[in-house]
């Protein structure tokens, strides 16, 4: 203390020597630690980042091998190709001034800095980290001097003798430091006043007996106070990390036992067991007393027997438990992550993405096609402005957030579209004005597969300012515009809510017909307008059609379907006829039974065939199968197997199952479509998804209005499930790819809703806000096993990209047999329910018949003899009443009974 620091004498100086150089050189190196911390900068490095500089988590770099060393050109090359996306860019200074070649990254599993890795900012750090000093031991002795030799007891400190003289100390008067204040800072005194309780009884109850028995909590007011355990936050103190060493040592101590000895005797056992006569085992046998406990233990005995021929007794339980990561509700891994979104000032902003569609074989890449938020009567209010504006679908790559790769040119709004599965360079869409038009994006496709940005020229990340434009327009966005339009008359008159490309194992014939598809190519195109239709389109070039020549067209416009511009028609047009008064359903989605890649029915079609079971899928330059002519329908058959009923979806609400093979009208003679099988109305508002399980084709997803409902085909009366009113409307929803208890609803509030049918079926397993504005569209896409993303759009123009957490994507153990015997489950009772109302209606139509033939039935007519004892009974009654009638009047006395005679 510093009190005492004037009482110190002679005795209390240092030595001079090796002990004053010892705590120089300590503070010293706790100088450098504290330098060296500083030199430690946290860093986060995405996935692409650690494959380009090879330092991929778990992979180039564990925790037990967290040091990775990366050049410091290579590191200043990717700052100068990405930019600000580099993620080396928040440490671009001290990267470009480093002096080393290398830069040490060390990867943090724990995240203990806040970051995933730690890049060391000094070389003098890298050096101490690589190349660690090894300390001194602390028990190691000084070596002396040659021809010195150490005598024990005796300290050699220096060459030099040193001589101490004793001065004794010399008191002085004590002078406050202050320490006085800390020490009565630091006592401790009673602040508060007491509490003084003064309790009182009376004198007559001291002594008396006291009686205790049993009553219920709820007989007396406050009989029960529940002291429920509460986070006191007063104490809810913040434990810092520190840095302590602990070192175990074993304390030994010397003991000493003694045996007792014990006299050694001698002694026997009996091994032979001993043995009841004949005599003896009768009378035990035949004993009430034997009698009474077998029958007692003998169900008990069958029991056991029985348990271990159902059970395995070896089986090991704990293997058998899931683990706690398996389930949704797992700490680790329970939300959607935000990966990436993208938005465009010019084209998207403000505007509503309608559709969105993954590339189907390149990874990273997704398209979304924009809208102007009107209805329909604001479009007409401000046509020529929104004729003015272009109608776009903007394909992006993961590679470039802010600049999409390709712009598709549309004559009018697109409300949907999809690519080819064949030939993901030809794409189909939809526009509000009806019209059905293609694109051919086959000479931009080398733009999309190159990922890598650093390719791209640095003038596309510049603002083209007047004046000074180089002319170079190569690394300009291009925009493709469409190859091929529908006629105007040809086709729908309202805006195309759906279009989906068949399976390439199949087409329609104009008869409604699904025959089968040799050339294995998707030709043939389904879409659904609110006019009423539902249409089949063909890419194919018909009877006197050519196929149009490679030729450079003046604007850039791809020659693929010049065959199909402008002249366009459906094959065959499918009209949805009210089934109850007038008019037409408004549809709005379409699903069909057959699914692109299933191509059982095909395949078992020709397994048993000669030539025809041969042929394999022949691929197309021009894609949309246009290499191939379509061959006349006499050559095609009917594809065995395939059902021509499909389910609508209308703007109405209502779920419609059709077909569409057609029939001939009795009084006109044509061929028309038939009427709906049935129509079911179980949402309020228009249906935006009608959607198959990937995982069970007769399990349909129905979304519209505030609930949802799952149906199966073929169950009519009544879907499986059916949701509760949510608070905001549903807007959209998807199955997952991966796992068939899952799908995901998009809301009006912008939430993402995620259903685990196993985990419950009464409320979302999940509810996680991605925008302020209504959700249009949601769609998962499985990369890979280790990752899968999920595409969310809205109404303000912004694509979020949210990556799946590993519960919702990774399928559980026994996950399909548990849905489908929850499905199965679900559909026998509504075969049940069904059965009891169809009983209950045989029978109350039963006891109305019952009634009716009995209140018309005629009775039959009575016999002599009947007739005579009823007018014998009438007449014995008119006696009595006559004669009790006259003794009331007093013109008749009641006369003494005669006794009778002995």
């Amino acid at each position: 203390m510093a009190d005492t620091d004037g009482k110190k004498g002679a005795k209390g100086k240092d030595k001079p020597g090796k002990k004053t150089d010892k705590g120089a050189a300590k503070e010293k190196e706790k100088g450098d630690k504290d330098e060296g911390a500083g030199a430690m900068i946290p860093i986060f490095l995405s996935s692409k980042s650690q494959a380009i500089f090879s330092c991929v988590a778990e992979e180039d770099v564990t925790e037990d091998n967290p040091h990775k060393l990366v050049p410091t050109e290579a590191i200043r090359q990717d700052m100068r190709e990405r930019a600000a996306i580099s993620d080396f860019h928040p440490v671009k200074q001290l990267i470009l001034d480093y002096p080393g070649e290398e830069v040490l990254l060390i990867y943090d599993a724990d995240f203990k800095y806040g970051q995933n890795f730690v890049l060391v900012g000094s070389e003098e750090e890298k050096l101490k980290i690589i190349r660690p000093i090894p300390e001194e031991p602390e028990g190691e002795e000084e070596a002396l001097p040659e021809g010195v030799e150490r005598v024990e007891g005796v300290e050699v400190e220096a060459a030099e003798q040193v001589v101490y003289e004793y001065i004794p100390p010399v008191a002085k008067e004590w002078v406050s430091q202050g320490s006085d204040r800390e020490i009565e800072e630091s006592s401790w005194a009673e602040s508060e006043q007491k509490i003084h309780i003064t309790i009182k009884r009376l004198r007559r109850d001291f002594g008396a007996p006291v009686h205790f028995s049993d009553r219920d909590a709820d007989d007396a007011k406050d009989g029960y106070v529940e002291c429920v355990s509460f986070e006191d936050k007063s104490f809810a103190l913040k434990r810092m990390e520190l840095d302590k060493d602990v070192q175990a040592v074993s304390t030994h101590a010397d003991q000493g036992s003694q045996t007792e000895w014990k006299h050694p005797c001698n002694k026997y056992t009996q091994y032979a067991p001993r043995e009841f006569n004949e005599e003896e085992r009768q009378k035990i046998l035949s004993s009430e007393t034997i009698n009474t406990f077998v029958n007692g233990v003998t169900p008990r005995f069958e029991l056991a027997l029985q348990q271990n021929e159902i059970m395995d007794v070896f089986q090991d339980d704990w293997n058998e438990l899931g683990n706690e990561d398996d389930t949704f509700g797992s700490k680790s891994d329970n939300h959607l992550k935000e990966y990436q979104s993208f938005t465009d000032l010019h084209f998207s902003r403000d505007k509503v993405l309608t559709w969105v569609e993954w590339h189907p074989t390149i990874k990273g890449c997704i398209a979304v096609s924009c809208a102007e938020s009107m209805a329909f009567d604001e479009r007409i209010d401000n046509a020529s402005k929104i004729l003015m504006s272009q109608s776009l679908v903007l394909i992006w790559s993961f590679s470039d957030p802010i600049h999409p790769q390709i712009l598709l040119e549309a004559p009018e709004d697109v409300f949907c579209f999809k690519f080819n599965p064949s030939d993901p360079n030809i794409i189909a869409g939809g526009c509000v004005s009806g019209q059905i038009v293609l694109w051919d994006i086959s000479k931009h496709i080398d733009r999309l597969k190159n990922t890598q940005q650093g390719k791209q020229s640095k003038t596309k990340n510049m603002i083209n300012v007047p004046g000074f434009d180089d002319g170079d327009l190569s690394d300009k966005t291009p925009v493709v515009r469409y190859c091929a339009s529908a006629a105007i008359e040809h086709g729908h008159k309202s805006a195309v809510a759906d279009i989906q490309w068949l399976p390439d194992h199949m087409e329609v014939n104009r008869f409604g017909v699904i025959v089968e598809n040799r050339n294995l190519q998707c030709c043939q195109l389904l879409t659904a307008s609110t006019d009423g239709n539902i249409a089949v389109w063909d890419t194919r070039p018909g009877k006197g059609q050519t196929q149009a020549p490679e030729a450079n067209s003046p604007f850039g416009v791809a020659t693929t379907f010049k065959h199909l511009d402008l002249t366009w028609k459906p094959v065959i047009k499918i009209q949805m006829n009210r089934l109850e008064g007038s008019g037409n359903y408004g549809p709005v989605r379409v699903s069909l039974q057959e699914r692109q890649g299933d191509r059982t029915l095909y395949e078992k079609m020709h397994q048993d065939g000669g030539g025809d079971g041969g042929l394999q899928r022949q691929e197309s330059n021009v894609g949309g199968g246009l290499s191939l002519r379509a061959s006349s329908a006499k050559d095609k058959k009917p594809l065995e197997g395939a059902t021509t009923k499909f389910y609508v979806g209308t703007e109405e609400g209502e779920l419609i199952y059709a077909d569409m093979k057609l029939e001939k009208d009795p009084d006109s003679g044509r061929m028309v479509p038939p009427s709906p099988d049935y129509v079911r109305s179980f949402h309020d508002r228009s249906i935006n998804t009608l959607e198959r399980s990937p995982f069970f084709k007769d399990i349909v997803l129905v979304i519209g209005g505030w609930n949802f409902s799952i149906w199966k085909e073929g169950r009519e009366s009544k879907p499986l499930l059916v949701s509760s009113a949510s608070p905001k409307q549903l807007t959209c929803g998807h199955w997952s790819p991966t796992r068939p208890a899952v799908f995901y609803l998009g809301t009006a509030e912008g939430n993402i809703d995620v259903w685990d049918l196993l985990d419950r079926t009464h409320e979302a397993s999940l509810t996680q806000n991605i925008s302020t504005s209504a959700i249009t569209r949601v769609y998962p896409w499985h990369l890979s096993s280790k990752q899968q993303l999920l595409a969310a759009s809205d109404k303000v123009g912004t694509l979020h990209i949210l990556e799946v957490p590993w519960t919702l994507r990774n399928i559980s153990h026994g996950e399909v047999s548990s849905v489908s015997s929850y499905f199965e489950r679900e559909d026998r009772r509504q075969e049940y329910q069904v059965t009891r109302v169809s009983l209950h209606q045989q029978n109350k139509q039963k006891l109305e018949a019952e009634e009716a033939e009995r209140k018309m039935a005629q009775p039959p007519e009575p016999t002599t003899e009947e007739l005579e004892a009823t007018m014998k009974g009438l007449w014995v009654e008119y006696v009595e009443d006559e004669k009790k009638f006259l003794m009331e009047l007093g013109l008749l006395e009641e006369s003494d009974e005669p006794l009778p005679e002995v």
